[in-house]
């Protein structure tokens, strides 16, 4: 049985997103980071747990706990992106979205789930890690990830400011030293994404982890459901979402930064 934590204006549920989703009220944006099913080039690499796949000495010398759900071949994920993809598709009103975050490896397979649950595919995203990130030498370097987006039917015009609009790439640097999941991302990212619409004032991650989408959600004054399977980043998320709201910090809402070329060493 699903367990339900009440934090302000979060809700935040500990348990498997298909079995919590049906539950779930009406939102504007899902905006979540899934367990990618990446971390390699082969299937035995991809079933080799989280904290073989991710844990990345360079970044920080701290370890994480491992999470579930990520060693699904292509197709398993596929289909499984679908059916969770699917039951927010029902939660979401008409001119909502779904931004959901994948790498390269995957990135094919979700553009097709989106379309398969019903979404209206909208694009993707890159997300610039920073200029100095995970190098490859005599290649390049793996420094992007992606956000997929799909809508709600047709994709309502306009933004918070008249005649702008977001970049079509969100440069926000990796700081692994503030991290508390594996695959965490940055407030800042998380921020700018969820400032681009002003109607997106409910906001869902079914893979919340850590918590940071929730943190983000309070800092800029929004309404939050969040869902974790994981008890220790279940725990972690309650205890940064609630230190947010105590802390009284607001963020103004931006779009999305340009870029700032940063020295490399």
């Amino acid at each position: 049985m699903a367990e339900k934590v009440v934090i302000g204006n979060a809700e935040l549920w500990h348990g498997d997103c298909l079995d919590v989703l049906p539950h779930v009220g009406r939102c504007d944006l899902v905006l979540t980071d899934p367990p990618y099913s990446s971390g390699g080039a082969f299937r035995a690499d991809r079933s080799q747990p989280t904290d073989k796949k991710y844990q990345h000495q360079a970044e920080t010398q701290r370890t994480y706990a491992a999470f579930s759900g990520d060693n699904r071949d292509q197709r398993s994920f596929e289909k499984w992106c679908a059916e969770w993809m699917r039951h927010c598709l029902d939660i979401v009103g008409d001119g909502g979205a779904l931004g959901c975050f994948i790498d390269w490896r995957n990135l094919s397979s979700v553009i097709d789930a989106v379309q398969v649950a019903g979404w209206v595919y909208r694009g993707c995203v890159p997300w610039h890690k920073g200029w100095d990130q995970r190098p490859r030498k005599g290649w390049f370097r793996a420094n992007v990830e992606y956000v997929v987006w799909g809508s709600v039917g047709v994709m309502l015009t306009g933004h918070k400011a008249e005649g702008a609009c977001a970049d079509g790439v969100v440069y926000v640097r990796v700081n692994g030293i503030e991290k508390e999941h594996q695959t965490q991302k940055p407030i800042g990212l998380m921020a700018d994404l969820l400032s681009v619409r002003p109607e997106w004032q409910t906001v869902l991650d079914p893979f919340m982890g850590a918590g940071t989408t929730g943190v983000a959600c309070t800092k800029l004054g929004k309404r939050f459901i969040g869902i974790e399977r994981e008890r220790h980043y279940f725990d972690i998320a309650c205890q940064r979402i609630r230190e947010a709201q105590e802390s009284g910090e607001f963020l103004d809402a931006e779009p999305a930064r340009e870029p700032v070329q940063e020295g490399l060493l």
